[in-house]
């Protein structure tokens, strides 16, 4: 399960590989460790056009999650979306693009952290995500009850270089512009095929050990 992330390039950057035509995220510096339930940029549809924007990372856990518990910190990544909690939120306007340049998935015995990109020179991809604007709850103790507008990504089963690390799933990453638009803009049947593992030897490991990575 992915729980950590980083996003390394410049703004403009970003801007130009996912078509952005409004940018509301501020003066946004290098990321190389983004952690659940820390704020980070997505790109989603805001009154018709693609949109940068920051949001806080972990979608509203379930009820039964929840249980005896009096805080949410969010579920960060999700894998059944036949679950009738998650089916809300497939549509379009639910939906956003979260960039990045590398991610972690934890093995121990591998030596810990180990992140994975699709090249060393760590280019720009993005993960499946979905969000949810003005969601009331408490995130931390000491914050109290806030009002979040929240994300996550999908994920399935992991190609070759992924299992091999994480043998249970890897995020759904899209690497085209048109996946970019597909997951923006279809209807689920068809934005539900980008749930996918990428094909064996898309990714490489670019580092071991370090909960950051990059600059």
């Amino acid at each position: 399960m992915c729980n950590l992330y980083s996003l390394n390039k410049g703004q403009d950057a970003i801007r130009k590989a996912f078509g952005v035509q409004r940018d509301e995220a501020g003066n946004l510096p290098p990321l190389p460790g983004i952690f659940p339930n820390t704020m980070a940029p997505v790109v989603r549809m805001r009154e018709g056009e693609r949109t940068l924007a920051m949001m806080r990372w972990g979608m509203p856990s379930p009820e039964f999650a929840l249980k005896g518990k009096k805080v949410d910190a969010g579920v960060t990544n999700v894998r059944n979306t036949r679950s009738p909690h998650w089916r809300r939120w497939l549509k379009p306007h639910h939906r956003c693009l979260v960039p990045l340049t590398s991610f972690s998935e934890f093995n121990a015995k591998a030596g810990g952290d180990i992140w994975f990109a699709l090249g060393d020179d760590r280019p720009l991809a993005c993960f499946a995500g979905i969000l949810l604007d003005g969601w009331k709850s408490v995130r931390k103790v000491k914050d109290g009850e806030t009002v979040d507008d929240l994300y996550a990504f999908l994920t399935t089963e992991p190609n070759a270089e992924v299992g091999e690390i994480h043998p249970k799933a890897m995020p759904a990453i899209l690497t085209t512009a048109d996946e970019h638009e597909t997951w923006l803009s279809a209807e689920w049947p068809e934005a539900a095929k980008l749930q996918r593992p990428l094909r064996d030897g898309a990714l490489k490991v670019v580092a071991r050990g370090a909960k950051r990575d990059g600059a």
